[in-house]
C-alpha cells in the first residue's frame, strides 16, 4: 500500500500547501501509514544518498537538493517531560556537530531555497508511556520552499526517533540539510535491545549512560541490565542492604538507588527502557556473604578435579544456587523483587532462571534428603518458580526468563507453571530451532541466539591453567578456540540473521524482537564501546527496517559503506566504535568487495 503511493504527487502536493496544511497532511499520512504498518513494507529509497542509520522504511528525495541550516535554527515542540530534554539535546547537536562525511554526498545546494529555520514537531498522543509496544512511528518532511521541516510522530518516543533521523541528515560546516525529502518510518520489531552484564566486571554509571545514548542513536529501545550474578551483587537494595555491602566488589562498585534513578531517567529522555534482571535461582553465589544459609554449593570449586562435566557445580568459576527448600530464601528474594520493582518502572522483570546445574543443588544436605525421598530437581525448580512468579505478577510485572526454564535438558518446569499471558522466554541456544520451540509452545520470545548475537564470543576464555592453549600446530585449539561460543560474531553475521527464520506467519508474531548480549568475563569499561559498536548497529537496522532491499535480496553489500559512514559518525560523537575496514575502502566504494565466492 505504501509502495504504491505516487511519491511525486505526494511531494508536489506537500510543497504547494500552506504550513498548517503541511502539518495536517503529514498527520493524516502518518495515520494511514500506522494503519498499514501490518503489511511491513520493505525499505524504499528513491534517489537517496542520504545516510541514515538504521535505514528508514521509506525515504523519498526526488531531487538531490539541499539548503543551508540557518544560524538561528530552532525546534518547536510541545512540552513533554521527556521529549523536551531530547529536543534541547538534539538542537545542540544539530547546531554544533558539523559532521564531515567520509564521502561527500552529491547534492546541489539550492540558491532558491531559503535556509532551514525551523523543525516543527507535532505529536499525536503525548500521554503514551514508554513501554513495550509503544508506537514509535514518525513522518518527516523537509520543505523546499518555506524554510521549515515538519516532524509528526504518533508519540513522544516516535518523535525522538525522528529527531535522530533529522540529526543524521545534517552535515558540513556551514551545515547543510537536504530539502524536498520525505521520510516515513516505524520499527519492524518492538523490542530492540542490548544486554550488559555488570556483575562479572563493574561498569561506572557514566559507561552505562554512554551506552544508552548510543543505543538511542541507533534507535534501540531496551537496555537489559543483567545486574547481579554469582560474581558480585552491585545493586544497593534498600530492604536488603547487606547483599551489596557484602556481595559487591567494594563500596565504590555499588549502584545506589540514586544511581538507578539517574539511569532510568536518562533512558526515558532517550526513549530507552531499562529492564532489570536479578538472576535466580542459579548464578547467586554473591548472595552468600550476606545469607550463607540460603545458598547451595557456595564458594566451592566449580569443577572438582577428576569429576565428569555432568557433575560440575557451575558452568564457569563462581558457584552458588538459591535453595528452594529454605523459607528464608523467599523472604530475602521477595524483598529484592519488591525493591527492584520500585526502583525500575519498567513493566518487564527479568528473573533469569538459566543454567540450574544439578551438581550444585545435589551438594546441599537438605536437597540431598529431598531427592533421596523421591523428589526431583525439576520439582525443586517448579517449587521455586511457583513461589516467586505469582509474586512478581502481583506487582504488575510481566516475567522474562531465559529459555532454560522450559527447554533445559535436565532441570526445567512444566509449562503449566508458566502462564503464557505473563511469561516471555528469551532464547540463547540453538539459533532459530529454540525460537521455534518457544513460539510453538505459545510463548512470546526475545531472541538472543548466542550463535549470532553474543558479542563476547571469539575472544578466548578466562580460565587459568588451561592446556588447550599449549598447542604447537596451527589451529590446534580450533575445536573451540578457547571460547565456548566461537567464532567472533562479525557485523555481517549479525546483519544477516533473520530472527523469524523457519517460523510460520502466526509464530513470527510471537517474536517480540531481539537483543545482543555482552557478558563480561573478559569485558569491562576499557573495551565496552568497541565490543558493542558498530556490530550492534547491524542488529539495530535489521530489527528496525530489515536486512533486505525492495526486491527481497539481502542488502549487506550496500550496507557496508553506509555502516562505515555511521561508525565514523558515532566515533565523532564520542562512541569508540571499532573500525570495519581501512579508510581507503570507504573512499573507494566497491573496491573492497569480492565478486567471487570463497
Amino acid at each position: 500500500m505504501l509502495q504504491s503511493l505516487n511519491h511525486k504527487a505526494l511531494y508536489n502536493a506537500f510543497e504547494m500547501t500552506s504550513r498548517e496544511g503541511k502539518r495536517r497532511m503529514l498527520s493524516k499520512f502518518l495515520i494511514i501509514a500506522c494503519l498499514t504498518v501490518i503489511l511491513a513494507p520493505p525499505t524504499l529509497s528513491l534517489q537517496s544518498e542520504i545516510n541514515v542509520w538504521p535505514k528508514p522504511r521509506l525515504l523519498v528525495w526526488p531531487k538531490p537538493l539541499a539548503t543551508f541550516l540557518s544560524p538561528n535554527f530552532t525546534i518547536s515542540s510541545p512540552n513533554h517531560q521527556h521529549l523536551t530534554p531530547a529536543v534541547n539535546r538534539y538542537l545542540r547537536l544539530i547546531k554544533t556537530e558539523h559532521h564531515h562525511p567520509l564521502v561527500t554526498p552529491s547534492v546541489i545546494v539550492s540558491n532558491s531555497s531559503a535556509p532551514l529555520k525551523t523543525l516543527s514537531i507535532n505529536v499525536i498522543d503525548l500521554t503514551a508511556t514508554l513501554q513495550h509496544g509503544v508506537n514509535e512511528t514518525y513522518a518527516l518532511a523537509v520543505s523546499e520552499v518555506d524554510g521549515t521541516a515538519y516532524l509528526t510522530a504518533a508519540t513522544a518516543w516516535g518523535a525522538m526517533r525522528g529527531l535522530e533521523t533529522f540529526s543524521q541528515m545534517v552535515w558540513g560546516d556551514p551545515s547543510v540539510v537536504p530539502v524536498g525529502v520525505y521520510v516515513w518510518d516505524a520499527p519492524l520489531f518492538a523490542h530492540r535491545g542490548v544486554m550488559l552484564d555488570t556483575s562479572r566486571n563493574y561498569y561506572a554509571v557514566e559507561d552505562i549512560l554512554r551506552t544508552i545514548g548510543a543505543m538511542s542513536a541507533n534507535k534501540l529501545n531496551v537496555f537489559h541490565w543483567h545486574i547481579t550474578d554469582s560474581h558480585s551483587f552491585p545493586l544497593m537494595v534498600p530492604s536488603e542492604p547487606e547483599l551489596a555491602a557484602k556481595g559487591s566488589y567494594g563500596p565504590d562498585m555499588i549502584y545506589s538507588p540514586s544511581d538507578v534513578a539517574r539511569i532510568v531517567q536518562f533512558g526515558l529522555e532517550h526513549g530507552v527502557r531499562v529492564l532489570p534482571e536479578i538472576d535466580s535461582p542459579g548464578h547467586t553465589g554473591s548472595w552468600t556473604e550476606a545469607y550463607p544459609e540460603i545458598v547451595a554449593c557456595a564458594n566451592m570449586f566449580w569443577w572438582p578435579a577428576g569429576s565428569l562435566w555432568a557433575d560440575r557445580l557451575a558452568s564457569e568459576p563462581g558457584t552458588g544456587h538459591l535453595n528452594p527448600l529454605n523459607p528464608k530464601t523467599y523472604q530475602v528474594l521477595k524483598n529484592v523483587i519488591r525493591d527492584v520493582a520500585t526502583l525500575f518502572p519498567e513493566t518487564f522483570y527479568h528473573g533469569g532462571a538459566d543454567e540450574v546445574i544439578p551438581g550444585c543443588w545435589k551438594a546441599d544436605p537438605t536437597i540431598q534428603s529431598f531427592l533421596s525421598n523421591g523428589g526431583t530437581l525439576s520439582q525443586l525448580l517448579e517449587t521455586f518458580v511457583n513461589s516467586t512468579l505469582p509474586y512478581i505478577i502481583s506487582l504488575n510485572r510481566t516475567v522474562v526468563y531465559w529459555e532454560d526454564v522450559l527447554l533445559d535438558d535436565n532441570v526445567k518446569v512444566d509449562s503449566s507453571f508458566l502462564p503464557r499471558e505473563y511469561t516471555i522466554l528469551q532464547t540463547w541456544n540453538n539459533g532459530t530451532n529454540n525460537t521455534k520451540k518457544i513460539v510453538e509452545a505459545g510463548y512470546q520470545a526475545i531472541v538472543s541466539s548466542s550463535e549470532f548475537y553474543y558479542l563476547d564470543c571469539g575472544h578466548g576464555d578466562f580460565l587459568g591453567n588451561d592446556s588447550i592453549y599449549d598447542q604447537q600446530t596451527a589451529g590446534g585449539n580450533s575445536g573451540n578456540g578457547g571460547s565456548w561460543c566461537e567464532p567472533f560474531k562479525t557485523w555481517q553475521t549479525i546483519y544477516n540473521y533473520d530472527i523469524t527464520y523457519g517460523l510460520s506467519e502466526e509464530e513470527a508474531k510471537l517474536v517480540l524482537g531481539g537483543e545482543v548480549a555482552l557478558w563480561s568475563e573478559q569485558a569491562d569499561p576499557t573495551v565496552l564501546d568497541p565490543r558493542i559498536w558498530p556490530r550492534t548497529s547491524a542488529m539495530a537496522e535489521t530489527l528496525w527496517s530489515g536486512n533486505r532491499d525492495e526486491t527481497g535480496n539481502k542488502r549487506y553489500a550496500e550496507a557496508t559503506d553506509r555502516l562505515n559512514e555511521w561508525r565514523y559518525r558515532m566515533v565523532t560523537r564520542g562512541i569508540k566504535a571499532e573500525p570495519l575496514q581501512p579508510l581507503w575502502c570507504v573512499r573507494n566504494p566497491g573496491m573492497c568487495n569480492t565478486v567471487n565466492a570463497f
